[in-house]
C-alpha cells in the first residue's frame, strides 16, 4: 500500500473510497489565515487539470438542480437531501485528479454507489436542523419570519420591515453552525469512513479552529461569484468547480497533516 494518504485508487470511479488514517487529525487543526486564499489557489489548479470535464459536470449538476426546484415541494426537499450526495461524489474527483488521475462525469453521481445512505443521513440532519431553526424563528419573532418568506412590501411599515431585518438576522446567526457542520461532512464520510453525526462533529470542529482563514475565503469568494455573475452568471462555469476544489483542498490541509 502507498504511503501517500491520497494515493490516487485503482479500482473504478466510486470504489475505494476510503483514505489511510496514518495523518489524519480526528476533529482538524487550526492553519494560518493565509491559507484561505490557498485553498481558492487549491481548487483553481485543479480546475485547470481538466476544464472541459468540470464545465461539462457543472452544466449536468446544474441542469439537475434547476429541474427538481420547479417540481413542487419534492423538488426543493430533494435538492437539500441530495446536495451532500453530489458533493460526496465531486470529492472523489477530486481526489483522483489530485494524485494524477482523472475526473470523469460519472464522478458526479459516485455517491450514489458509494455511502449514499451516510451521505444522505448527514443530509436529513441538516435538513432537520433548518426546519427546527425556521419554527425558533417564528416563535421569536411571529408575523415578521411570514413576511420575510413572502418578500416585503411597499406598504409595510418600519418595524415591520425591522421585524423581518430581525427574523434574518436570527436565522442567518443559527444557520452559521449548521453551515459549518456540514461544510466537510461529505469528505469525511467518503475519506474517512465517518457516520453522519461523526461527520458533522468533525466537520464543526475543523470550521470551528479556522474561522480567520474561513473569513478570508469567504470574502475572496463573494467578491469572485459576484464578478462571475455579471456575463448572464457564465462566469460561475468556472467559479463552481474552483469552489468544489478549494472545499476539497481545505479538507486536505486541516484534516491532514505532512
Amino acid at each position: 500500500m502507498s504511503s501517500n494518504p491520497y494515493a490516487a485508487p485503482k479500482a473504478p470511479v466510486a470504489d475505494a473510497t476510503s483514505a489511510p488514517q496514518g495523518n489524519f487529525v480526528p476533529g482538524g487543526r487550526g492553519v494560518a489565515a493565509a491559507r484561505g486564499w490557498d485553498w481558492i489557489v487549491g481548487g483553481w489548479n485543479l480546475f485547470k487539470k481538466q476544464p472541459g470535464v468540470w464545465i461539462g459536470l457543472t452544466v449536468i449538476a446544474l441542469v439537475i438542480f434547476v429541474v427538481l426546484s420547479f417540481i413542487p415541494f419534492v423538488g426543493p426537499l430533494a435538492l437539500t437531501l441530495l446536495g451532500p450526495v453530489f458533493g460526496g461524489g465531486v470529492m472523489l474527483g477530486c481526489r483522483a485528479l489530485d494524485e494524477g488521475g482523472e475526473l470523469e462525469i460519472g464522478h458526479l453521481f459516485a455517491g450514489f454507489r458509494e455511502k449514499f445512505g451516510t451521505l444522505a443521513a448527514a443530509a436529513a440532519i441538516y435538513l432537520a436542523a433548518y426546519v427546527a431553526i425556521m419554527v425558533v424563528v417564528m416563535l421569536i419573532t411571529g408575523a415578521s419570519m411570514f413576511a420575510m418568506m413572502g418578500g416585503a412590501s411597499p406598504e409595510m411599515s418600519a418595524g415591520a420591515v425591522m421585524g423581518i431585518l430581525l427574523a434574518m438576522l436570527i436565522a442567518m446567526a443559527l444557520m452559521v453552525p449548521v453551515a459549518m457542520a456540514i461544510w466537510f461532512a461529505p469528505c469525511l464520510i467518503v475519506f474517512n469512513q465517518r457516520g453522519a453525526v461523526e461527520a458533522m462533529k468533525e466537520s464543526f470542529s475543523g470550521c470551528l479552529k479556522n474561522i480567520v482563514p474561513f473569513l478570508l475565503y469567504g470574502l475572496v469568494f463573494m467578491i469572485v461569484g459576484f464578478v462571475a455573475a455579471l456575463p448572464l452568471f457564465l462566469g460561475w462555469l468556472v467559479v463552481g468547480p474552483v469552489f468544489a476544489g478549494s472545499i476539497y483542498a481545505s479538507y486536505r490541509d486541516i484534516y491532514f497533516t505532512s
